[in-house]
């Protein structure tokens, strides 16, 4: 690992402007060479790097094969087309029904505040999605949050995107005052990496504003290694349970990054001791460019019978992939 200084007193919005976004320059800090590694240009162009500093200093020196490099990473791999992959794999074109909303299941719908994210993930099922219809303008947010309004089936609203929390407190506080006014919400769900990939980003302000709505607040982080969990994230993640707001986690089964029993027992582990529920244990979803991440059904299967022989039950994530036109996620194990 390597150290960055990290101020508490700098605003999270200066962290956020100031991300690694070239290879070398993230090569460099690694001790790595580009021989060490194979990155793409023509990806870079398609999906560029993008992660933050805080994240990198987790990393390995000197190792190219680090569980939250390769997870960052653009690779020449990213080229191979893949036969069953696609730039849409759980066609959300479909569930698309207004600008910033996806509707697929009973009771929750889900609304993109934010098209950005602090850290680019490389299996990431929505790196082709089409964020620039869905950023929606003044005009089409009330046409949103009206969508919201006229369907009293919803009663559970996520906010995705993109990172929800990228998103300025004030944005986010107009968003809120809207949403706490819809009489049939009642929950209010909240899928980020930040507390993760920019804990300063969990502050005083935020809590303050999660808790001075009605809506009961959850907050699912996205966590795949334990080594993504250090000091200053149990510290956000201690300050989110201290506002009453509960922590679940969700993680994807990545080859070669936690496709083993020590690395999802660790997880599991390191989760709970910060407070985090391990909730989700994602197979991968088939996004074109993301196929060498795969890890198969049956692998999946073994390796959640082991960790239920390791672990107490409520240290096991349900094992689940989503497929287009269900009406849930499909649980496996």
């Amino acid at each position: 690992m390597f150290s960055i200084p990290i101020h508490e007193e700098r605003p999270w919005q200066d962290s956020l402007a100031d991300l690694i976004t070239d290879p070398q320059e993230l090569l460099r800090l690694l001790e790595l060479s580009a021989e060490d590694l194979s990155i793409s240009p023509e990806v870079l162009r398609e999906f560029p790097l993008r992660l933050t500093r805080s994240f990198a200093a987790r990393m390995q020196k000197g190792n190219p094969k680090d569980p939250l490099l390769l997870q960052v990473l653009p690779q020449q791999l990213e080229q191979i087309r893949t036969e069953g992959y696609s730039n849409d794999p759980l066609q959300e074109a479909l569930v698309n029904p207004v600008p910033g909303i996806l509707h697929k299941y009973a009771g929750r719908a889900l609304l993109m505040p934010s098209s950005s994210c602090a850290i680019h993930c490389r299996y990431c099922f929505r790196r082709h999605f089409p964020y620039t219809e869905n950023r929606p303008n003044k005009q089409q947010w009330q046409q949103s949050l009206q969508y919201i309004r006229t369907d009293d089936s919803i009663h559970e609203l996520i906010l995705s995107g993109g990172d929800p929390l990228a998103i300025s407190d004030k944005y986010l506080e107009w968003l809120l005052e809207h949403l706490a006014g819809i009489s049939h919400l009642r929950r209010l769900r909240i899928h980020t990496r930040m507390p993760l990939v920019l804990p300063q980003r969990v502050n005083d302000k935020l809590c303050d504003l999660l808790q001075r709505f009605p809506l009961r607040c959850i907050v699912v982080i996205h966590c795949n290694h334990a080594q993504e969990l250090d000091e200053q994230v149990h510290a956000a993640c201690k300050q989110l349970k201290s506002a009453g707001i509960e922590l679940f986690n969700q993680s994807v089964l990545l080859r070669g990054i936690n496709d083993s029993l020590p690395a999802l027992s660790a997880l599991s582990e390191k989760l709970f001791d910060y407070g985090v529920i391990p909730y989700y244990l994602h197979l991968l979803d088939k996004v074109q460019g993301s196929s060498h991440f795969e890890v198969s059904e049956s692998t999946a299967r073994q390796l959640l019978a082991g960790l239920r022989k390791q672990l107490p039950g409520y240290l096991v994530p349900t094992l689940v992939k989503e497929e287009s036109g269900q009406l849930s996620k499909t649980p496996l194990y």
